[in-house]
């Protein structure tokens, strides 16, 4: 059966201050700063089936998350969405993945003046399979405390995530390794790679050459590294919303095209798609 995706992470490190303030700037609603049991901290964009993860660290305690403190700062985690972990992880390794040991956690929210806790168990792929990020499973046993209801409407009017590029110099050994991970085939796309998830969302996997054909000066810098995660996209019905937005917040790099808009946030090393819905 094919993983649906459950969200995509961007790895704040400790400037989630200033990457909260700049989502909310180019009009998206960010949830309440969550605490997790596992020492980071997060922001979610929430929409109908999946969501954005702004994970970072706190300060002033030794209580740090290992996996995210390691991991590089910007685009850094493709997360499936399980109705069972240790099923999975049994049938992803049956499969031929290398997987870790499952985690469970937790973290408060309060909704309405009530405070309730949100509880996730995760397994991750070995960390050595995916250079470009984390690629882990969810499951969560209080979805009702993440979608909720007021958090998935934004007034920049993004509705859906719909992309993951992954850059990759090793796109012959990647595309099968993310079918496997996905449980979907990957079909051939000229000279790259597309694995279809339920509900419309894609992984396209390109060459470095392609990346930088598509996103030209806006692209994020490599730097030594054989794959890594070149943007997420999101579907909007608004594409000058999303323009005007972005083209007044100092620092950004923008690039604008007919049906789509993209934006670096270069203290982020990370790239934002907006893609005019048709």
């Amino acid at each position: 059966m094919t993983f649906a995706l459950d969200h995509v992470v961007i790895n704040t490190l400790f400037d989630m201050d200033r990457a909260a303030a700049l989502m909310s700037q180019l009009g998206f609603t960010l949830t309440p700063r969550g605490y997790h049991s596992l020492g980071s901290i997060n922001h979610l964009v929430m929409f109908e089936h999946d969501y954005l993860e702004l994970i970072g660290l706190p300060t002033g305690t030794d209580v740090v998350r290992k996996d995210v403190l390691e991991s590089p700062r910007g685009l850094n985690g493709l997360v499936f969405r399980a109705k069972d972990i240790d099923a999975s992880q049994s049938a992803l390794r049956g499969g031929g993945l290398a997987m870790l040991e499952p985690q469970s956690f937790s973290r408060p929210v309060t909704i309405d003046g009530v405070e309730h806790l949100a509880r996730f168990r995760t397994v991750r792929t070995a960390p050595e399979l995916f250079e470009a990020g984390r690629v882990y499973y969810c499951k969560h046993y209080t979805p009702e405390l993440v979608w909720h209801r007021p958090w998935m409407s934004h007034p920049n009017g993004v509705r859906a995530l719909s992309e993951l590029v992954i850059v990759t110099s090793n796109i012959e050994v990647d595309a099968p390794r993310y079918a496997k991970a996905a449980q979907s085939p990957a079909e051939r796309q000229g000279d790259g790679w597309t694995i279809a998830l339920p509900g419309g969302f894609r992984l396209s996997l390109i060459s470095s050459e392609r990346y930088r054909e598509r996103y030209g000066e806006r692209c994020v810098e490599a730097n030594g590294r054989h794959g890594f995660f070149g943007a997420v996209v999101f579907d909007t019905p608004d594409l000058a919303r999303i323009r005007d937005l972005a083209s007044s917040i100092p620092d950004l790099r923008v690039g604008i095209e007919q049906t789509s808009l993209a934006v670096l946030i270069p203290f982020l090393d990370t790239l934002l798609e907006f893609r005019a819905q048709r």
